[in-house]
């Protein structure tokens, strides 16, 4: 089976779309043909979304954008809600059709999350319903900011809920001015259980290390 990882965020606007492209661009150095993907967008412009934008330029060429993001809703509001304006039922197994399609072209694919792990997609499901479904192991990227510790946290035990495994977390300061980042920083390493695959400084960063060799050997992982 093609590997792949879910791309998971505490929150919306904490650099999903940031990790996701440095692991396809990290992928792509060792080799690997690498297909980003990202099952649902909300907030495009002129039929195009800056976080699918990013992920195809980030990835291997010549891939469906359809495939890449089978949702693609124009409002940037909460997915479910963007859903409901639009008429559109979001179905996982076009999601899921629209992964196999990709695996059968790539070695991996990384799958990018719509806000936070637990943000609605419609009555009954949510973002975390995708890796469940896909079988994926999730990377966790935590945005350092007051607060970040019980976000993670409750990530944490909501991954856990749905019988997956944390395959690795990424530490990303958001926040230039909070205080105590390195204590956070400190206490999440504690009590994540999974490894700090980098820890990304604030500002431009669109290359920083991460560390693969350090991810979890979840099924699912290359």
């Amino acid at each position: 089976m093609t590997a792949g990882f879910f791309v998971a965020g505490t929150d919306t606007g904490v650099g999903k779309t940031l990790v996701a492209a440095a692991l396809l661009r990290r992928f792509g150095t060792l080799g690997l043909r690498a297909a980003g993907m990202k099952p649902i967008a909300a907030g495009c412009k002129q039929g195009r979304n800056d976080d699918v934008e990013a992920l195809l330029a980030a990835g291997m060429r010549g891939l469906d954008r359809s495939l890449v993001c089978p949702y693609l809703l124009e409002p940037p509001i909460a997915p479910h809600i963007a859903a409901g304006e639009a008429g559109v039922n979001i179905d996982l197994a076009v999601i899921e059709r629209a992964f196999m399609a990709l695996s059968k072209k790539s070695d991996v694919v990384v799958v990018e999350g719509v806000g936070g792990f637990r943000v609605p997609l419609d009555e009954r499901l949510d973002a975390g319903s995708i890796p469940k479904r896909l079988g994926l192991p999730v990377i966790l990227v935590v945005g350092l900011r007051l607060g970040c510790l019980n976000h993670a946290l409750l990530t944490q035990e909501a991954i856990d809920g749905e019988g997956l495994e944390l395959a690795g977390w990424v530490a990303n300061r958001i926040d230039p001015v909070m205080a105590r980042a390195e204590e956070n920083v400190e206490a999440l390493k504690r009590r994540l259980r999974a490894p700090l695959l980098a820890d990304v400084p604030f500002g431009p960063a669109s290359e920083f290390p991460i560390a693969l060799e350090r991810l979890r050997r979840a099924p699912g992982s290359p």
